[in-house]
């Protein structure tokens, strides 16, 4: 199964927000040749777990599942999803990051990855609570929650990565391809300061990015990398949360395209950096 095939297979399933259970077994089923150890955090949050051939510390790749319910009550039980030479166009937020998550944990039965933590979150999106929060399950949901579940989940079971790399889509580029690379996760969240080990993992991951893909741009948004890295590091841990992501056009609208040739870079820059990225002594 290629990553096209994989993506398709998640924009799919109308996992709108708070209603992430939907597309759970669909992962399951895409994961079942991998030797993986799925584990659900509640509510309906998933971290995959994936042995690596290589003697490193775990990388965090993380996804959201919830997409925008975009038809209200009345919804397809098989959401639109078309690939052409060009495009992917569907519910792609964010479905792409969510195909790319798992192709990353099929790939590394192929190649010399370290252990992989798939973080896969609930309720990313917060325009469900602002357009039509009587079509969420309850009252007491907030966007980002997810990821600080997850992350909490990582802290209590004392199963810190190295780094967390969150795979959304960026509306950046409007209808052009391209893509953009999160670097500052406390940019909205002034009472945090970054060490400077932790600011200068971050310039390094940017750096081995940049060095692959000089076009990718360098920017900062509103998504999941900004819970898991004010989360992860509240003991001073020093763990860097970036993003890494795919142009999409339109955003928060139906139907959504991506790039296939964004998504073939992505895939590309995130094996090399599995494959690649070594610390410093000094940063680790």
């Amino acid at each position: 199964m290629n990553v096209f095939d994989i993506i398709k297979k998640c924009a799919q399933v109308p996992s709108f927000s708070s209603y992430e259970e939907r597309i759970h077994s669909v992962i399951y089923e895409i994961l079942a040749p991998a030797h993986v150890e799925i584990t659900q955090v509640a509510d309906n949050n998933l971290l995959v777990c994936v042995p690596g051939k290589k003697d490193a510390p775990a990388v965090a790749l993380t996804a959201h599942l919830d997409k925008i319910n975009h038809w209200g009550e009345e919804f397809p039980q098989s959401l639109p999803c078309e690939i052409s030479s060009q495009k992917i166009v569907g519910q792609m937020d964010d479905a792409a990051g969510v195909g790319i998550c798992l192709f990353m944990a099929l790939e590394s039965a192929k190649y010399s990855f370290p252990p992989l933590l798939i973080l896969l979150s609930e309720m990313e999106e917060s325009t469900g609570l602002k357009k039509h929060p009587h079509l969420l399950k309850s009252n007491d949901l907030y966007p980002g929650m997810g990821a600080v579940r997850l992350a909490e989940y990582l802290l209590q079971e004392n199963m810190l990565p190295s780094c967390a790399i969150t795979i959304d889509t960026t509306p950046e580029f409007r209808e052009q391809p391209g893509i953009a690379f999160y670097d500052n996760f406390w940019h909205l969240q002034h009472q945090f300061t970054p060490s400077e080990v932790l600011s200068a993992k971050i310039e390094k991951i940017k750096h081995f990015f940049l060095q692959k893909d000089p076009e990718i741009i360098v920017s900062n948004a509103n998504n999941d990398y900004i819970e898991y890295g004010l989360t992860l590091n509240k003991n001073g841990d020093d763990i860097p949360s970036v993003a890494l992501e795919p142009a999409i056009h339109p955003y928060h609208q139906a139907p959504e395209g991506v790039h296939c040739g964004d998504i073939e870079k992505m895939v590309h820059l995130l094996r090399d950096f599995l494959q690649d990225f070594t610390w410093d002594d000094a940063l680790s």
